[in-house]
């Protein structure tokens, strides 16, 4: 099952979410109890220097300590505050009050100086801590006497504190995690609404109740959207293209086989209706390849592949090489290799083609094709210009505008239907593009094709 993008988004913050908030949860739990086990061995220790400072040496080298300790609890009968002192053999020389009817099994005695604390479990399944500290005293007589101190405490409160810190730190973690999902779900759902808005605008154009995406998408998806618009477009314009070329051509055969059915009715000699027929023919010909090219014609689509011109025009000079061969044409190619073209390839290949065919037909012996790319500057759009001249005997200014016309030719006397240029022109106001007929610096015609904003 493929997931949505808002549930996948939501699971993998949610993975990342728990993931950060348990380490957070171990981290600061074992900070703490490392925190309130120092505290509990701080307060040890301070428990051993009351202990020193309270003790004294007789006359006789005996340890005394007062009745009456700092902490009350030494005195308390298991108030969970223990502490004995042992001599140098470990024989109890004091024990606190607390310590009646207990024995704890205290670890070895350290060495002078040295502090050793210890995890002890009394019989009563009793945790404590216990610190020893061991000292050596100096006597009256400049002998030295060694007395360890022993005192431990009950760990049952230092875990109950600790269990309520993780009971009250995994209670706010989680109620802060649900609060986050919470709150990441309606950032999610804000967030993702404008692709939920590009899908009910898509059921809208296949229920037939829009016939465009809408324009109010944020930045991100402009770009996806009006290309999508522009796909719309150009389907659309596609469809027209194929009723209008096959409504032309319907109408446009209504009169040559008027005039063959009216042939036939009428003529009786056999040469002269073949003379008839080969006419209407021909020119049944011409328009049905003329209506054909324009219906074909793809215009300009968004995300088309840019096209190098280059390719396209060298495998058109070298089919017409072998066309022109006993004319001898030379073909001089001026192309950037910059030079692309922003649309369908057989479209750029037709253009080219006639453009070049012509050229070839019309020219003494030399043909030049130019292709430039003019970037952007301030307002003005990037401009392709592609032409193509020749060094024949061009075309008169009044018949510039003709020779554009469907049907039209400047040499009625030169075999073809007068279709190239016109099928040219069409094809480039398809990509809103201008076709130019100027004078060749070679003195023959130039053909300049002009696309502005020549980019998706």
């Amino acid at each position: 099952m493929t997931l949505s993008l808002n549930t996948r988004l939501l699971l993998a913050s949610s993975v990342v979410l728990a993931a950060f908030l348990g380490i957070t949860g171990l981290v600061l739990d074992r900070a703490f109890r490392a925190s309130a086990d120092t505290a509990l061995r701080d307060r040890l220790q301070g428990y051993v220097y009351a202990l020193l400072a309270a003790s004294d040496l007789d006359a006789r080298g005996r340890l005394h300590l007062p009745a009456e300790l700092p902490d009350p609890r030494f005195s308390l009968i298991g108030s969970g505050l223990y502490a004995e002192v042992v001599d140098s053999g470990g024989k109890p020389v004091w024990r606190s009050k607390s310590l009646l009817g207990l024995t704890i099994p205290f670890s070895r005695i350290p060495q002078v100086g040295e502090r050793e604390f210890a995890q002890i479990e009394v019989e009563r399944d009793l945790p404590l801590l216990s610190l020893a500290f061991t000292v050596s005293w100096e006597t009256a007589g400049n002998s030295d006497r060694r007395y360890t101190y022993r005192v431990a405490e009950n760990r049952v409160s230092f875990n109950a504190e600790v269990s309520r810190f993780r009971q009250n730190l995994w209670g706010w973690l989680a109620g802060a995690a649900f609060l986050l999902l919470l709150v990441q779900g309606a950032i999610l759902r804000w967030s993702l609404a404008p692709l939920r808005r590009v899908a009910d605008d898509l059921h809208a154009i296949e229920a037939g109740l829009a016939q465009r995406l809408r324009s109010d998408y944020p930045r991100e998806l402009r770009q996806l959207t009006d290309n999508l618009n522009g796909l719309l477009a150009s389907a659309d314009n596609h469809l027209k293209r194929y009723r209008d070329s096959l409504g032309n051509l319907a109408h446009s055969l209504k009169t040559p086989l008027a005039v063959l059915r009216g042939a036939l009715d009428g003529e009786t000699d056999d040469t002269a209706l073949r003379a008839v027929a080969r006419e209407q023919l021909t020119g049944m010909t011409s328009l049905i390849d003329y209506q054909l090219q324009r219906a074909a014609a793809s215009g300009r689509t968004p995300l088309a592949t840019p096209i190098a011109i280059k390719p396209v025009a060298e495998k058109i000079v070298t089919a017409l090489a072998k066309v022109f061969t006993d004319k001898g044409v030379r073909v001089t190619l001026d192309i950037e290799p910059a030079a692309t073209f922003h649309g369908d390839a057989g479209d750029l290949t037709e253009m080219l083609g006639n453009l070049l065919d012509n050229a070839c037909k019309w020219c003494r012996g030399q043909v030049q094709v130019h292709a430039h790319l003019k970037p952007a500057s301030g307002t003005a759009p990037q401009v392709l210009e592609i032409s193509v001249e020749d060094d024949g005997p061009g075309i008169p200014d009044e018949l510039k505008t003709r020779v554009l016309q469907r049907g039209a030719r400047a040499d009625e006397t030169t075999p073809g239907h007068g279709l190239g240029l016109a099928m040219v022109q069409d094809t480039v106001a398809l990509y809103r593009g201008e076709l130019v007929l100027e004078t060749s610096p070679l003195g023959g015609l130039a053909v300049r094709l002009r696309f502005f904003d020549n980019h998706p």
